[in-house]
């Protein structure tokens, strides 16, 4: 008998399953037997307890066991004669008025929509670029040098001044009053790298080990502390110790120190631009990618399926937890958090994943295994010992998984900008590696 399917709504749909009463109750009575063979209970033998004794304590498991098992069949079997995509969990409810001999169960579900793929020649995509300067290498260098500097007293008669490490104590009013955080002792930062609000940091410029200077600070509207966020503070500064940096002279000892064997300034050199240009390709990948997943959104046409949609925002809190948990936030298991904050960017994950399904499916951009081994190398080949990066991927079945996930999204990109109206821009090296 056709199964027959009731449309709720767009993607809603319902159908009835029925099964034998008998054939429940004779699997339950299969299963307790079976059971029966290894429970323990007290005054018994192994496998000497009677199936009364079974079947008080295990029966009722036993039997909502078997009513999922053989529901859940019921229910794939009926989706596959209907030719049905069915999205997300059903909910399945029993049926009152069965046929003599049957149960019967309501089961509501959603389906996958149809996606109508937009015309992507009228697409709209900006592609950028970026390429590596002489002046980023050098740039590069000097971080890196940062990375490895020392710093040593600098004469009392000296002020400090950029570049420079300073201890200090330091106290913050507002309106006389003092404030959370406002207060600390031997506090160290370096003058002019940002570590601390400009105003403080110019204050603190120029003054002498032993100085002490009062000084008017406003906060900004948007300072992560609350309380005083737009405020006027008075701060007390004094200056303990200052020390002056030294940085490492770029020679053959520096170049050792970062692993270049023969110490060749010039071979380091090549080996920063080496690995900038392989970030850049990363970064312009990535970026490219976005634009033109952003295209696909606007130009496809669909129903999104709610169940989908709630069980990323599931997905999305669950991540939010464990990243909680890692910072050491108490009750991060328990915490309240609204799924409302989820709710856009999860309808978003699942409108894209099944648009970007799509075009695979119909334009034939699975990621071939030829694609996997080149993407496995290229990443391999910022670390010491590329191939034994290559087998930890080809070694673990979800790591493979995340690799194939961003070659069908290479794939994606490259399918859709050869076809798009392509905007190409050229970015800074400095613009690209701050987004």
């Amino acid at each position: 008998m056709p199964v027959e399917v009731e449309t709720l709504d767009k993607l809603e749909r319902r159908i009835t399953l029925t099964l034998p009463a008998t054939a429940i109750t004779s699997e339950v009575e299969t299963r307790l037997r079976r059971l029966s063979r290894t429970v323990r209970a007290d005054g018994f033998r192994p496998g000497k307890v009677p199936m009364s004794v079974v079947a008080r304590r295990y029966g009722y498991s036993v039997h909502n066991e078997v009513m999922n098992d053989k529901v859940g069949q019921v229910f794939t079997d009926a989706v596959n004669e209907a030719k049905l995509r069915v999205a997300g969990t059903p909910r399945i409810t029993e049926k009152e008025g069965a046929p003599e001999g049957q149960v019967a169960f309501d089961a509501t579900f959603e389906v996958y929509p149809d996606v109508k793929l937009g015309d992507l020649s009228a697409a709209e995509v900006e592609r950028i670029s970026a390429s590596v300067t002489d002046a980023s290498i050098e740039k590069t260098l000097d971080i890196l040098r940062k990375q490895r500097r020392t710093f040593g007293q600098r004469p009392a008669a000296e002020p400090a001044r950029a570049g420079d490490r300073v201890t200090i104590d330091f106290e913050g009013k507002v309106d006389g009053v003092p404030f959370e955080g406002g207060k600390a002792e031997a506090f160290q930062f370096v003058i002019g790298e940002g570590q601390m609000l400009e105003q403080f940091d110019a204050a603190v410029r120029g003054m002498r080990a032993g100085d002490s200077k009062t000084f008017p600070l406003r906060f900004p509207e948007d300072y992560q502390g609350k309380d005083v966020a737009g405020k006027e503070a008075d701060f007390l500064v004094t200056v303990k110790k200052i020390e002056e940096q030294h940085l490492p002279e770029v020679n053959e000892a520096f170049a050792k120190s970062m692993g270049i064997a023969d110490g060749s300034v010039e071979a380091l050199r090549a080996d920063i631009r080496r690995n900038l240009e392989r970030e850049v390709k990363f970064r312009v990948l990535a970026r490219n990618k976005a634009s033109v997943m952003e295209a696909l959104v606007k130009s496809s046409e669909l129903e999104v399926p709610k169940s989908l949609v709630a069980g990323e925002v599931e997905r999305m809190i669950e991540s939010t937890r464990a990243d909680l948990k890692k910072r050491g936030v108490k009750d991060a298991d328990t915490a309240p958090i609204p799924a409302d904050m989820f709710q856009a960017q999860a309808e978003r994950r699942v409108r894209l994943g099944l648009v970007v399904g799509e075009l695979v499916r119909s334009n034939n951009l699975q990621a071939r295994p030829d694609q996997l081994q080149a993407h496995i190398e290229e990443m391999a080949q910022s670390y010491e010992k590329p191939s034994e990066v290559v087998r930890w991927y080809l070694g673990d079945r979800q790591r493979m998984a995340e690799v194939e996930a961003i070659v069908v999204e290479n794939n994606v990109a490259a399918f859709v900008l050869d076809k798009a109206k392509v905007t190409d821009k050229e970015v800074p090296f400095d613009e690209l590696m701050a987004g």
